[in-house]
C-alpha cells in the first residue's frame, strides 16, 4: 500500500514562500524510474501540475511557475518538498502530492496515488 500525506501550513502571506512536504511510505521515492509530482487545484479552476522529482534527483516544472517553484527531497526520510516563492493569492488552492503510475514520465497525467489533499490559502 502506498500512502502520501501532505504537511504544512494552511494560511501563507503575500510575497512570503509556501513550503509544503510530502511524506510517502509504501514506496521509495528512489524507485527506479519513479516520478513524483505536485499538483494543485484552484477553487473552480483545472487541476495544475507544478512540477515533479523523478527517483535521480532530476527535477522538471511547468513553464508557468519554473521561476518560482522549486522541488527538492530528503530521501532518508522519504520525502520531498514543494517551495513556491513570492506566492500571491492567485496560488491559493489544494495541494496534492502524488506518484505517476509506473512507466509514465514527469508530464503524462496519470497518478495511481494522491495524498489527501491540503488547503493553501494566501492572504493578501
Amino acid at each position: 500500500q502506498v500512502q502520501l500525506q501532505e504537511s504544512g501550513p494552511g494560511l501563507v502571506k503575500s510575497s512570503q514562500t509556501l513550503s509544503l512536504t510530502c511524506t510517502v511510505s509504501g514506496d521509495s521515492i528512489t524507485t527506479t524510474n519513479s516520478y513524483w509530482s505536485w499538483i494543485r487545484q484552484p477553487p473552480g479552476k483545472a487541476p495544475e501540475w507544478i512540477g515533479a522529482i523523478a527517483s535521480s534527483g532530476n527535477t522538471y516544472y511547468s513553464p508557468s511557475l519554473k521561476s518560482r517553484a522549486s522541488i527538492s527531497r530528503d530521501t532518508s526520510k522519504n520525502q520531498f518538498t514543494l517551495q513556491l516563492k513570492s506566492v500571491t493569492p492567485e496560488d491559493t488552492g489544494v495541494y496534492y502530492c502524488t506518484r505517476s503510475v509506473p512507466g509514465l514520465g514527469p508530464f503524462s497525467p496519470g497518478y495511481d496515488y494522491w495524498g489527501q489533499g491540503t488547503q493553501v490559502t494566501v492572504s493578501s
